[in-house]
């Protein structure tokens, strides 16, 4: 790739960016390359409008080498630079969000971190959180794991079990540390996610989808209960005798849970082989999700995930703009938190 596309002929490839005051940019000046310091990847469109609308501002796009194929959207949020790109529509798994993050790396060679933003299967039976649809997860280093465990690799065992080789890394200390602040935060007020998703629809009308689906429509039916119709998208036809009997909640503001995320090949939609693997990590995943494990062996990353599902038979595609947009408005929350000063003084991701 040309050097020049990066910071000019007169400044090195990896230059620093400069640190305007917070929550302010620099009008006269294009930015360049190496002003982006913080990554945002997504798979889904869907994922992709509800990042986007997070945006305080939308920036122009910058030229890329021809080996790079990813699709940016350039955007400044409380003054931090943002990268945010998706995978390739239809290609979904953890070796293209490793794909994904290398191109971005090459491009902009400035970028300290990023965050994987985006819906995942929720784990309703976890022993320490009760996971509905519409609340977020966010990967939290816990027992062994670093945060994410990637749950279909390692060595076969008896009574066809996997036992789980390799521990990937965790987050950033940076991203902890703020992590570490919103939990703390959210003990005394309330997360800022409720306001954020209001002024989004008073933004942006058309994302109406993005609005809550309803308390009623959050269906979670017992492990052995199979969805009946496989042509039918809704559970209209699903027996309500076989529903779990759970307490209303007061609000529909969503929760927020800290613990580990589950990550692999595989599409989970089945709830016995959901429970079994969940036991299996020691009873401590709260959700199931495609694309981290790419991420965390060479890109420091916090991932971040709104629950659209149960990973079993019964999951649909209601709930993802609203766990899509919940999973954004708390991206938006961490990033208010992290002064740009220590941003620009972390290392680079490739030093890592």
């Amino acid at each position: 790739m040309d050097p020049r596309w990066f910071a000019g002929n007169d400044e090195p490839e990896r230059a620093r960016p400069s640190v305007p005051r917070r929550g302010k940019s620099e009008p006269n000046r294009k930015k360049r390359h190496a002003d982006y310091t913080i990554g945002w990847i997504c798979a889904l469109p869907v994922e992709v409008a509800a990042s986007k609308a997070m945006l305080d501002k939308i920036d122009s796009p910058l030229p890329q080498g021809g080996n790079d194929h990813n699709v940016y959207t350039l955007g400044e949020l409380y003054g931090h630079n943002i990268v945010i790109a998706c995978l390739p529509s239809g290609v979904y798994g953890i070796s293209s969000a490793s794909t994904v993050a290398a191109q971005m790396l090459s491009t902009f060679p400035a970028i300290r971190f990023s965050l994987m933003v985006g819906v995942g299967g929720g784990v309703p039976g976890s022993y320490t959180a009760d996971v509905r649809l519409g609340d977020v997860v966010v990967s939290k280093p816990a027992s062994t794991f670093g945060g994410v465990v990637q749950y279909d690799i390692g060595k076969a065992i008896a009574g066809h079990r996997i036992q789980r080789t390799g521990v990937l890394n965790r987050p950033p200390s940076i991203l902890l540390a703020a992590v570490s602040r919103l939990e703390a935060d959210h003990m005394m007020n309330h997360s800022s996610i409720p306001d954020e998703l209001e002024a989004m629809l008073e933004r942006y009308p058309n994302m109406d989808t993005f609005a809550h689906p309803g308390a009623e429509h959050d269906l979670l039916f017992h492990a052995d209960y199979p969805h009946l119709d496989p042509n039918h998208k809704t559970c209209r036809g699903c027996n309500p005798q076989a529903l779990v009997n759970r307490r209303g909640r007061r609000t529909q503001s969503p929760r927020i849970h800290y613990g580990l995320i589950a990550s692999g090949n595989q599409v989970i939609r089945d709830a016995i082989t959901r429970d079994e693997i969940a036991q299996e990590l020691g009873g401590e995943v709260l959700c199931f999700e495609m694309e981290a494990a790419g991420l965390m062996g060479d890109f420091p990353c916090l991932v971040i995930r709104g629950i659209c599902d149960y990973a079993d038979s019964h999951k649909n595609k209601q709930w993802q703009p609203y766990a899509a947009a919940v999973a954004a408005a708390y991206a938006k929350e961490l990033l208010s938190v992290i002064p740009m000063t220590q941003v620009a003084t972390a290392p680079d991701a490739r030093e890592r």
